[in-house]
């Protein structure tokens, strides 16, 4: 299993999430601070399923200016996915 953090550059509430990686799924997804409800709902709905199945589920949607704690969690799988590509 594998652990990746993203600390949160945009204009959201959260300042970072974090999730691990087991078996191509995504799971454990935590977002630090944030809309309590908003963030365990994203959390609970990204658990189990892939990256690749979430990051068009998820990119694009703002909720602050041009931002979003779901677009977050979609930046943060591209990124986490740009690093495995090189490892």
């Amino acid at each position: 299993m594998k652990h990746f953090k993203h600390y949160n550059e945009g204009l959201v509430c959260s300042r970072s999430v974090s999730f691990d990686y087991e078996d191509g799924k995504v799971l454990n997804v935590e977002f630090e601070g944030g809309c309590p409800g908003n963030t365990t709902g994203v959390a609970a709905l990204a658990n189990g399923r892939s990256p690749e199945e979430l990051i068009p589920l998820l990119k694009g949607i703002k909720c602050r200016g041009e931002d979003s704690c779901p677009n977050e969690l979609a930046l943060a799988l591209e990124e986490f996915l740009e690093e495995e590509a090189l490892a």
